[in-house]
């Protein structure tokens, strides 16, 4: 019974974490894109935590770290031999009065970037950055909108959270966690051991609260180590560390307000790192998922009880100390010994688990089977694939050269070793990138106003929009239909709009985050390359990057949506195939521009949930609006308003109204 509860767990925690393949291809697109986004940027950037390591849990943030590349970090002089002073600014780490983990940083030749320097304080005669100080300034210059959260710059985009830590690099690996590499004899193997100390580590702004310079200490960061400990682990030790974020999240802090709320993820995380290297189970496999869950919960009791959780990498680091200790300490340890108690059936209280636990405790002959070509169906697997290729697509780049620089690496990465994975993201971005670097052209050599530039100028624009439909996704095919309308080529951009059109009707449409008839999807398109898939099957909402102008009817929804510092805007794809056939039939024929605005406004009002944006009905009342029916225009509006401001074009909507009534 014990072996089939396990093997259901897994099953069931498969279907809301990820299969194995799931769970690489997410890691495989992260990695690829995080090479991409660090070309020509002054800041450098690599994500970690939960998103990182391959999660897609409903409610977690994306945490992101920045760094100046022009600034290192080394442990003692000896090492400042591998830069050239000149160009690297070194940072030299004092931690002769700091606790385990953490350091003073201190700029021995007093020379660096202006925002570090003016996080600078005197301490014994010595410059040093005061992490409080940089913490503030790089959230006022960089995330002024976002609100400090410990080391972190927290913000939303639409529903996604997201924690932003601007911090320092180091290319050596702390001698403070010399240890870890004697430790690791069967976990993780040499090849990672190696791969992380190669890497070094990184410091965030945060001191220690029990420290000396609690104001000025900065923290030692293993993030980039961590995601590489969490990706060498088998897919059982993943789904555990699964498992106990859920019993974190759904069970021991359920109805607990944030005070109470002493352990966090990465305790948990510690926990199963621990659990791995000590080989606390001899065998971590699908049948074993529940004894895994009840060593690392067993070794969580274990550390409240003493008040003492080790730092995977620096064990005299406490990572309870300053937080779990006296009558809080206490009552942790009791309500955790209360689930103790329970046992295994715990879980019952985890709305995630549950059912998995029923279905066995209800069927004890229940057959369960855990090979994953039997845990998803291609086109499940391919919709899990192609909203990660999506939600990672977000290009904020509007400047030629970066594109350029981006693009040129993406050549020299076709004839690099990719996974399967990895080529596709990058097709989509080179679409993506071409689709970019067409409308700064146009922008740009349109303002200059020279005949023969904007000639050929036209002519390159054209040219990668038209490549870039060939790479990317049916709805990319409307971004020629776009640059046509504003170069006022109505005629070409009809004939675009029909055919996105016929391809938008096809029965097996996956149409992204929206929906997909599986049966005809697999049977039209089932085993064909993703490659193919993508182009022939696959539609996705039109992003219009606002520091770029798409369509001039637009312009002042993305000045809106600017000013409050949303840098995109996402147009349903039959939003927007309507919405540029009523713009250009005005030109042409009244009538069939009336038949345009009638069939948006039925999408848009009996949609049944899939359309209703800000920005859909916003564009239902412009083109209201334009073919002269106020009164429909004005109740469109004021349902923009209604709408979660998703895009906070709350501005260009209240002027929009402002017109019509005065």
């Amino acid at each position: 019974m014990y072996t089939k509860l396990s093997e259901s767990v897994y099953l069931g925690m498969c279907h809301k974490i990820g299969t194995p393949k799931v769970v690489a291809f997410r890691r495989d697109i992260v990695d690829i894109l995080e090479l991409l986004e660090n070309q020509g940027h002054v800041w450098r950037s690599m994500r970690s935590g939960s998103d990182r390591e391959g999660f897609r849990l409903h409610g977690s943030d994306v945490d992101t770290m920045y760094w100046s590349p022009n600034h290192r970090v080394i442990w003692d002089f000896s090492q400042s031999e591998y830069y050239n002073i000149h160009r690297q600014r070194l940072i030299l780490c004092d931690s002769s009065e700091s606790p385990a983990g953490f350091t003073l940083l201190w700029l021995p030749l007093e020379r660096a970037l202006k925002i570090v320097l003016s996080s600078c304080v005197r301490m014994n005669g010595g410059l040093y950055i005061s992490s409080s100080k940089y913490r503030e300034i790089t959230h006022t210059l960089l995330s002024p909108d976002d609100t400090i959260h410990g080391p972190c710059s927290s913000g939303t985009h639409g529903s996604l959270e997201f924690d932003s830590a601007y911090c320092f690099v180091s290319d050596f690996w702390p001698p403070s966690a010399a240890s870890w590499i004697d430790r690791c004899h069967s976990w993780p193997p040499p090849h990672v051991v190696n791969d992380i100390v190669r890497n070094g580590c990184h410091f965030v702004a945060i001191g220690h609260k029990l420290g000396n310079h609690e104001d000025n200490e900065w923290r030692i960061s293993f993030s980039q180590a961590e995601y590489k400990l969490v990706y060498s682990m088998n897919h059982t030790q993943f789904l555990t560390y699964g498992l106990l974020k859920l019993f974190l999240k759904e069970i021991i802090n359920n109805a607990l307000g944030d005070e109470d709320k002493l352990l966090c993820s990465y305790h948990m995380k510690t926990a199963v790192f621990w659990a791995i290297q000590q080989n606390t189970l001899p065998q971590w496999c699908p049948q074993n998922l529940l004894s895994g869950f009840w060593v690392c919960f067993k070794l969580l009791l274990k550390w409240v009880y003493k008040g003492i959780s080790p730092n995977f990498f620096i064990p005299e680091n406490n990572m309870f100390l300053s937080k779990i200790h006296g009558q809080a300490q206490t009552s942790l340890f009791r309500r955790l010994h209360g689930l103790y108690e329970k046992g295994i059936a715990l879980l019952l209280h985890s709305p995630s688990i549950r059912s998995s636990i029923i279905d066995v405790l209800c069927n004890p002959r229940l057959t369960v089977c855990t090979d994953e070509h039997t845990l998803i169906s291609e086109a499940e697997f391919d919709v899990e694939l192609f909203v990660e290729i999506d939600r990672n697509d977000a290009l904020q780049t509007s400047d030629q050269q970066n594109c350029m620089k981006i693009l040129h690496t993406i050549e020299q990465l076709i004839y690099s070793p990719l996974t399967q994975y990895q080529a596709v993201i990058l097709q989509k971005r080179t679409a993506t990138i071409l689709q970019r670097t067409a409308f700064i052209l146009h922008n740009m050599y349109t303002n200059i106003g020279v005949n023969k530039q904007m000639y050929i100028a036209d002519k390159m624009s054209c040219h990668m929009l038209k490549l870039a439909a060939k790479f990317g996704c049916i709805s990319d095919m409307l971004y020629i239909a776009m640059y046509y309308y504003k170069t006022l080529r109505y005629r070409e951009a009809l004939s675009v709009v029909e055919m996105t059109k016929v391809k938008l009707a096809q029965p097996y449409l996956m149409y992204i985050y929206m929906y997909v008839d599986r049966e005809r999807y697999t049977e039209a398109v089932g085993g064909q390359s993703w490659s193919t898939k993508i182009r022939q099957a696959v539609a996705h909402d039109i992003r219009l990057h606002n520091k770029k102008c798409y369509i001039n009817e637009l312009l002042p929804e993305q000045q809106s949506a600017l000013q409050n510092r949303t840098p995109t805007l996402y147009i349903p794809v039959f939003v927007m195939l309507h919405f540029l056939e009523f713009l250009c039939y005005r030109h042409i024929d009244t009538t069939l521009s009336q038949a345009a605005l009638d069939e948006l406004q039925v999408l848009v009002h009996h949609d049944q949930g899939l359309f209703i944006l800000d920005v859909s009905w916003e564009i239902l009342g412009i083109c209201q609006q334009m073919a002269g029916n106020l009164q429909a225009a004005l109740y469109s509006y004021q349902q923009s308003l209604r709408q979660e401001p998703f895009h906070k074009i709350l501005t260009a909507t209240t002027q929009r109204i402002h017109e019509l009534q005065f």
